[in-house]
Parts: structure tokens; C-alpha cells; sequence
């Protein structure tokens, strides 16, 4: 059976990639503000300014880095089961992350997000099967900004099992969340041993790596934490105006920090991820659901799956600030097209407003995509011994094929059965109430919100709330505010 796939590169292309990539290692080489990953580069061959901050990285210390670089890994469930074989062809979504607005559906209004809304996102996203794992979706605007990003975190093991994606925003703050996600697990050693994350490192392009990233990164692969490298260079902007120009930066800044990784810890876990975009030159916006920016990730996806590595990508995101026609479109060609793609970890359900924003009407919109998206992916199946000819004996001139057997054994299996797309007849829907796809999305949300169950064990809630209300107190904040 063919499954249906698609490509941007191709092998000559991405050879061409990949010797640009290295060579703009060496020249000019990348700004490093870590002493510590500075000394590492030094040790093993890079030329290293000091002075400037500077790491000229040779093509043959970027080959030994990924040789060590593992070619797949699993991520678990906070249960201890395993959910993500990451790596292959296989492809999981999750929401998009870090957003710090909320469209509110009682009033339109795209407001700061509170603790609320974050929970209540967590809550809806945890009961759609299509999506795979969590992620901290949203920054809370009514706790001290000093613990923003693990509060969120602390809000996540709360109220959901799935594995996840986070980060952290200063030094501190990462430790604060490998604290939190080892408290939930039972120790730094389960936590290695069944990793239940993976940590977003973002490099600042063009070619530079800042203290608080690659101090992270360095404490990430010391606790045998997998990472995503999130490089993001803007084509036109922080990046070159080219699309394939754009994808040479993004291989070498990501490239830059696996070998950063594999010289802590030879095999340490990692995607090769990112969340590059075009600069839009009328309104200086960073579109996420332009199709040029859809192409890149696409692209530079084929670029990691060439050097053996698991991929991830921003994909199926909208710039819409409302849930209209445009944040369909751009949602299902990003979603579609990174399933064809075999991006291996997408994050973008749900996420709008050029990932400044979240909307759980949108998430539950964006999961129906995602069904579509993999009903596709799964193709044509040509399995069956006769491919039709019998049936259609059976069946004959003068009868139909609703009653037989046939039918009832295969329909299930061959159509996806859209939960909010209109499919009804116009009179039916009429009865109903004649309600659009966010009429129906909200009622959706309401049900998820009213059917959830909580499943997280109570010595796991206490065991996070002392290590999050530890950090809290250090900030003047003696009661978290959910």
C-alpha cells in the first residue's frame, strides 16, 4: 500500500545544506556566552575567540557529535508507559507553546491568560486522543514573572499524564523545572531512565547561543534530559531573504548546539527542531501559517531525518486572532503537510496569533484536522485479496451495498468521522440550530471541561507543590494562585 508523502529537498540539495552549514561553523563560527561550553568547544578542536565570544567549529568535530547523537528515542507517560517513538516516520502532535494571550469565547477578546484559562486548556487537551503530549501552552499573567515558566509546569503535573514539552526562561527557572518534573517521577534516575519530557532550547539567530540557552542546554544534557533545538531564523529578517538560505542558518545554528550536547554527554537524547518563518515585509509580522514558512520546516525536517536524527517542527498554526476561515486554512495545511512531511514531533494546535496566543476552540478545531491529516497519511488500502470484483458479483445490477456484511466489516476502518465538521443535511442542521464549526467547538470545549476526571495521585500533587511553592516563596509569593 502507498502512503502519500512529500518533499522540498532533494539528496543533492541537502548535501549542498549540509556543506554550507559546516563551513559557516568554521566561518565565521558561532557567539558563545556560556565559559563552560566555550571551554568544551576549545578542548576538542574548535578555535575559540574569548574575547569575542567566538567558536570556530570544524567540519570533523560536527561528524563525531553525530555519530554519537541517537537516532530515535521514547518519551513516556507520566504513568510510566511509553507514548512517543520518536524517530522514523512516525509523526505526534502536540499544542503549541508559550503563548501569553487567551481568546476568551464569552467575549472575543484576545485578554493576557491567568491561571484559568491554563488549566482549563490542559484539562481540554488532556481528554483529545489525537493529541499526543502536553505542553505549557500558556504563561500566566498573575504570578511573579520570575517563576513564569515553571509555574506552569507546576499547573501541568497537576492536572495532566501525558508527556510533555517545557523550558525554561532563566537558569534558575530550568532547574526549578527538572526539579518539579523529578519530583513527579521519583528522582533524577527515573527521570533518565523513562524520560517524561523534552526541554525546548531555543539558539538566537543569527549564530548565537545566550548564556541562559546554552547554560540550560549544558544542565539538560547532564541530567540526560532530552532537548528540542528550536532554531528560528526569520528569512529576511535574522535570517537570509531566502527560503533555502534560511534553512543553511537554521542547519548550522542546530548543528552548533548538538555538538554542545554530544561533547556533555556522548548519546544525549535530541530533536532536531525549530520554528522558523518568513518577515513579512508589508507589516514586519513573523507569519507562522504562511506557506513559505510551512516550507522551510518542512525542509529543514528532511535535512535532520538525513543525518539520522528525530525531527520536530512549528506546523499547523494560524496568525488569526479569531477562529475564522484563514485559521482553518492555514491550521490544515501546516497539519497536513507535516504528517506528509514525517515531521516527527509538531507542535501548533490550537496556537494563533503568530504563537502569541491560544484558544481551546481552535485546539479542539485544529484535533478534527489532525484526524483528516492522518486518515490521509494512511492512504489507499489495497490489502484485500480481491480488490473489489467480488463484492460487486455479490452485489449485482439491482441491490446496494449498505445491508452486506462488507460494508459493516470495512466502512469504520476507510472514513474518519469528523465529530464537528457540518455533514448533515441543511434541514438537519437547521433543527439543530444551525450552529458554525466555533458554535460547536465551544459546546465541545464546555463538555470536555465538565467530563474531566482527575487522575493525578495525591502524593504527586504534594510532592510538586512543595518544590514550586519552595521557588514561589523566594519572590515574595506565599500562596500560588491555583
Amino acid at each position: 500500500m502507498v502512503q502519500p508523502s512529500i518533499r522540498f529537498l532533494s539528496d543533492e540539495t541537502i548535501d549542498r545544506v549540509l556543506d554550507e552549514a559546516m563551513s559557516a561553523l568554521e566561518d565565521p563560527g558561532v557567539e558563545v556566552h556560556s565559559g563552560r561550553a566555550l571551554h568544551l568547544l576549545a578542548e576538542h578542536g574548535a578555535q575559540v575567540d574569548r574575547e569575542k565570544k567566538v567558536a570556530r567549529i570544524p567540519r570533523t568535530l560536527v561528524e563525531q557529535a553525530l555519530k554519537t547523537a541517537p537516532p530515535a528515542f521514547t518519551l513516556y507517560d507520566l504513568e510510566g508507559h511509553p507514548r512517543l517513538e520518536l524517530g522514523g516516520e512516525n509523526t505526534y502532535y502536540y499544542p503549541g507553546a508559550t503563548s501569553v494571550y487567551y481568546l476568551d469565547p464569552e467575549d472575543g477578546r484576545m485578554r493576557e491568560a491567568v491561571s484559568a484559562d491554563l488549566i482549563r486548556f490542559y484539562k481540554v487537551a488532556e481528554q483529545l486522543p489525537e493529541i499526543d503530549a502536553q505542553v505549557t501552552a500558556i504563561i500566566s499573567s498573575d504570578v511573579p514573572k520570575e517563576i513564569s515558566d515553571s509555574y506552569r509546569l507546576y499547573l501541568l503535573l497537576k492536572h495532566t499524564r501525558k508527556p510533555f514539552v517545557t523550558g525554561g526562561f532563566s537558569i534558575e527557572g530550568q532547574q526549578v523545572i527538572l526539579d518539579l518534573v523529578a519530583a513527579a517521577v521519583g528522582g533524577y534516575e527515573a527521570l533518565a531512565q523513562k524520560p517524561v519530557t523534552a526541554q525546548a532550547i531555543c539558539p538566537t539567530p543569527p549564530l548565537h547561543w545566550s548564556e541562559i540557552t546554552c547554560e540550560n542546554l549544558i544542565t539538560c544534557a547532564e541530567r540526560d534530559v532530552p532537548v528540542i533545538f528550536i532554531s528560528m531564523p526569520l528569512a529576511g529578517g535574522t535570517g537570509p531573504a531566502t527560503l533555502i538560505g534560511s534553512i543553511v542558518q537554521h542547519t548550522a545554528e542546530t548543528l552548533s548546539g548538538v555538538v554542545i550536547a554530544q561533547l556533555v554527554r556522548p548519546g544525549a537524547r535530541m530533536l532536531w527542531g525549530g520554528s522558523p518563518a518568513i518577515l513579512d515585509m508589508r507589516t514586519g509580522t513573523t507569519p507562522m501559517g504562511a506557506i513559505e514558512t510551512i516550507m522551510i520546516d518542512c525542509a529543514y525536517n528532511e535535512v535532520g531525518k538525513r543525518l539520522r536524527l528525530p525531527t520536530h517542527g512549528y506546523l499547523g498554526l494560524t496568525d488569526s486572532k479569531v477562529v475564522d476561515a484563514q485559521a482553518g486554512i492555514e491550521s490544515a495545511l501546516g497539519l497536513v503537510l507535516a504528517n506528509l512531511a514525517r515531521v516527527n514531533l509538531v507542535a501548533g494546535p490550537g496556537h494563533m496569533n503568530f504563537e502569541i496566543s491560544q484558544s481551546c476552540e481552535d485546539l479542539v478545531i485544529d484535533h478534527e484536522i489532525l484526524g483528516i491529516a492522518r486518515r490521509l497519511r494512511r492512504g489507499i488500502d489495497d490489502s484485500e485479496p480481491s480488490l473489489g470484483l467480488e463484492v460487486i458479483r455479490q452485489v449485482g445490477h439491482a441491490g446496494n451495498y449498505l445491508a452486506i456484511p462488507h460494508t459493516r466489516r470495512t466502512y469504520r476502518r476507510e472514513q474518519f468521522m469528523p465529530r464537528l465538521f457540518s455533514r448533515e443535511s441543511l434541514e438537519a442542521w437547521q433543527q439543530a440550530g444551525a450552529k458554525d464549526i466555533y458554535q460547536r467547538a465551544r459546546e465541545y470545549v464546555r463538555e470536555l471541561e465538565a467530563s474531566y476526571t482527575p487522575r493525578v495521585p495525591e502524593e504527586t500533587v504534594r510532592a510538586v507543590t512543595e518544590v514550586m511553592l519552595g521557588a514561589a516563596r523566594r519572590y515574595g509569593l506565599e500562596r500560588l494562585p491555583a
